[in-house]
């Protein structure tokens, strides 16, 4: 039973855990079974809830302000910035765009550093530096400026959502990951939904202060400057306290800086299950040509170009959503900045539920295609009809569907992906393409095809039906490689006994 204590990174050479061809042997299956049942289950319940208040709440809320900062342009506009920084033509459209192009560019390279750092030193920091970059926008001169800011802005946050998804899944199994997703995605969503609301309150701030009269053309300081300065400094708090709270990866979880978390036998019962799992808990060496011959994998940008399919639709109503209820609805500035919580509001219900079913029934890509034919539902009711009240009503649909939609994508990759540095490579890959979805979304509602906006809604309904014959081509490629594997073909990522996800 000594054996039994021994670290699975020294019980195992670590090259074997990752080779393509590698067959997890009976013994080892026993040492993991062992390393589990040291704890009773409710033990084992007692520390996974642990595990995720500390690892899904903190990712979860400095998602949060993640996503305040990148989206709260569109509610900045409403609150003046259009004005004072003369956002003609296609500026606006511009200033947003600028900042996928660091965010897409960097992000392979970035899920490279957090592995070799650990994201209990880089996800704070990058968090900590876009916070002050937030906060310098509130004081820009000019709109060219404030787009400069957002390259930044871009270079900073290109290693946080693709570091979340890659760490949140070197922590749980296949079939438990889906929920932890949705809620660390359903957290940021939800509360920046309700950033229309605080916004608002933070532009009431208007006239208060002082400052050089280039700053606005009304004495002090303007409300959406307030919103940039508030919300940066909001960044800047929460980085300053996930230094005491995030967590390394599993196998250096003892290793922490602040408050206590994981013991020895504790961080062994959560590789095993890991290893048990899929046995991938422990990285290899590095080495560029093989972390980039993952690439060759048709699969992976598969879920690529699913991410970045759904992602065209969330950032298309996270940027222009209060725009349209303004100019489009007719809403004053308080109702359109307030009337975008709602919605995500149900979002957020139907993501949950669509998460704890999928882990129950251990499928994904029906929810994926449920959400991809509601789009389709509701993007026509936002787009081409002149009730308001209905126009509304499809709101609700497209963004519950859009936001529904990413925890389930992220998910479906992450099970039917092995290898830590496949498994970062996927990560950076997954939301380098959500990055471009951001890039379409951002551009495609033009100022010059308002109220309607007909050319954008058509652009989000095409992204709409790829994403259902995307997810389908996927599931056959699925069903044949399983039928294959279980007539005792060529083994399916590698590993004996493993089987893809639909």
């Amino acid at each position: 039973m000594a054996a039994v204590n021994v670290p699975i990174e020294k019980s195992l050479d670590i090259a074997e855990l990752e080779r393509a061809d590698t067959t997890i042997s009976a013994d080892f299956d026993k040492l993991n079974d062992a390393k589990i049942n040291a704890f009773t289950p409710a033990e084992q319940k007692k520390i996974m809830r642990r595990i995720d208040r500390r690892l899904v709440l903190t990712l979860g809320f400095l998602y949060t302000v993640s996503l305040m900062d990148r989206t709260n342009t569109g509610i900045a506009v409403v609150a003046g910035m259009g004005v004072d920084l003369v956002l003609i033509g296609n500026r606006y459209s511009i200033m947003v765009l600028v900042f996928f192009i660091t965010y897409v560019l960097l992000q392979p390279p970035a899920t490279v550093v957090l592995r070799k750092i650990g994201p209990r030193k880089f996800l704070p920091t990058i968090t900590l530096l876009w916070g002050v970059t937030m906060l310098s926008a509130g004081f820009v001169k000019t709109w060219t400026e404030l787009t400069g800011l957002r390259v930044i802005l871009g270079v900073f946050e290109a290693g946080f959502f693709p570091g979340c998804a890659y760490l949140l899944s070197c922590w749980y199994p296949r079939y438990e990951l889906q929920k932890r997703n949705a809620v660390f995605y359903l957290i940021g969503s939800m509360a920046s939904a309700f950033a229309g609301i605080l916004a608002y309150g933070f532009s009431q701030l208007k006239n208060h202060g002082s400052g050089p009269k280039w700053w606005g053309i009304l004495p002090g300081i303007a409300g959406w400057r307030w919103i940039f300065i508030l919300q940066g400094v909001l960044t800047c708090i929460l980085a300053i306290g996930s230094y005491f709270l995030i967590v390394d990866f599993p196998e250096k979880a003892t290793d922490t800086f602040g408050f206590k978390f994981l013991n020895q036998k504790e961080v062994d019962f959560v590789v095993a299950r890991i290893e048990k799992d899929r046995h991938d808990a422990i990285p290899e060496e590095f080495r560029l040509g093989k972390y980039l011959k993952n690439a060759l994998d048709l699969k992976v940008w598969g879920f690529a170009w699913l991410f970045g399919l759904t992602t065209t639709n969330t950032y298309a109503i996270a940027y222009f959503l209060p725009i349209i209820l303004n100019d489009g609805m007719g809403f004053d500035v308080a109702a359109s900045q307030c009337l975008i919580a709602p919605p995500y509001v149900l979002a957020a219900i139907v993501m949950y539920l669509f998460a704890y079913l999928g882990d129950k029934w251990h499928i994904r890509s029906p929810f994926v295609l449920i959400n991809g034919c509601l789009l389709l539902i509701g993007l026509p009711l936002l787009g081409y009809l002149d009730n308001v009240p209905v126009r509304y009503f499809g709101v609700f649909i497209a963004t519950t569907a859009c936001n529904a939609n990413v925890p389930a994508v992220l998910t479906w990759q992450a099970n039917n992906i092995r290898g830590q540095w496949k498994r970062a490579l996927c990560s950076a890959t997954l939301v380098g393409a959500g990055g471009i979805g951001g890039i379409i979304g951002s551009t495609v509602f033009r100022s010059q095809d308002k109220p309607n906006y007909h050319p954008g809604i058509l652009t989000c309904m095409l992204a709409s039906a790829l994403i259902i014959l995307i997810t389908l081509a996927l599931d056959m490629k699925f069903y044949l490689a399983n039928k294959r594997a279980a007539a005792g073909g060529k083994p399916i990522e590698g590993l004996e006994g493993f089987r893809y996800t639909y």
